[in-house]
């Protein structure tokens, strides 16, 4: 059994449109999401801003009205829970996100902000003070910080805060929301060496999203490539690397940049026509209809299904038939 199961997850926002606002329209945010995570094991959601992934990582969370679909944590149905109920689950489940300064209160100590789920879930002042010296220790930060606010600390530093806060109470799953897009490149690549270590050490899961394939690569197992709401392609992160099946995974890894200079000619780099569509106004066909260069009759006026490839991979597209 998985640890998360998400099947045919919908989040559909109402809006005004019009002059005068008085006409009425649907964003489809997501708009059918299936994933599964598994016990210690890396999920990466990756795709253009605007493309949901934020937006499932908040429905799994309870941040986001779900319109449709199903969330199982454990075998257990999220849906439809209580306010007492939905924060048990929230112990299990917690959250990184992308900005450490809007995560942080400013006014808070180092040492008040990791332990502020722990005073959320009435743990004892003795037990609590214990729980932040072993975090700090334990995400590289020094126990003499714990007095300072975030304004004293870099970058890196408050994002360790961040996951010292998410760790506090021993979740098993983490949902990291770009969690090193707002850091210097020396600074990404020590979040990521600590949360791989973490992951490690208390068999952490995580749902990693972003949109930087490079960090990808070196962080997850597998990957979910989503486009206008919807899955485009998934599997196993050195397999679609290495053989991306949809045009859309295919543009994208190529604007990967490559360390060896030497190799950056012997690559074709896929340009994009085009911008992402509105959500307002989404192409009837295929998502990727409108900026795919293979695009046929059929991808006009039918949307493929997301179907398999093997045993573990899947893809969206009528063209690309392996």
């Amino acid at each position: 059994m998985s640890l998360l199961s998400v099947h045919d997850l919908k989040v559909h926002f109402p809006v005004r449109t019009g002059k005068f606002g008085d006409g009425k329209s649907v964003v489809k945010a997501v708009d059918g999401v299936d994933l599964t995570i598994d016990v210690n094991e890396t999920l990466a959601v990756v795709g253009e801003s605007g493309c949901g992934k934020s937006t499932t990582g908040n429905a799994i969370l309870g941040l986001a009205p779900v319109t449709g679909g199903k969330i199982f944590f454990e075998g257990r149905d999220l849906s439809g829970l209580s306010k007492a109920e939905r924060k048990h689950v929230w112990r299990e489940m917690q959250v990184v996100f992308q900005d450490p300064v809007s995560a942080l209160n400013p006014r808070r100590t180092i040492a008040q902000s990791i332990a502020e789920p722990l005073v959320i879930h009435n743990f004892p002042p003795a037990e609590i003070a214990a729980r932040v010296d072993e975090l700090m220790t334990l995400v590289g930060l020094n126990r003499d910080q714990r007095d300072r606010r975030p304004g004293a600390l870099s970058g890196g530093q408050r994002q360790r805060v961040v996951i010292a806060r998410a760790l506090a109470l021993n979740p098993k799953l983490i949902i990291c929301d770009e969690p090193v897009s707002a850091l210097d490149v020396s600074i990404q690549s020590q979040i990521l060496n600590l949360l791989i270590r973490l992951q490690d050490e208390l068999g952490l899961s995580y749902l990693f999203i972003a949109h930087d394939l490079s960090v990808v690569r070196h962080i997850a197992d597998r990957v979910v490539i989503m486009y206008l709401g919807v899955v485009v392609e998934q599997g196993p992160t050195a397999e679609v690397f290495a053989n991306p099946v949809h045009p859309y995974t295919e543009a994208l890894i190529s604007a990967i940049p490559l360390p060896d200079p030497s190799l950056r000619g012997k690559r074709k780099r896929i340009v994009l026509k085009g911008d992402l569509p509105s959500p307002l106004n989404p192409p009837v066909g295929c998502p990727f209809v409108t900026r795919c260069q293979l695009a046929e009759s059929q991808c006009e006026t039918d949307r493929p299904p997301l179907e398999p490839i093997t045993e573990t991979r899947m893809k969206r597209c009528f063209v690309r038939q392996h």
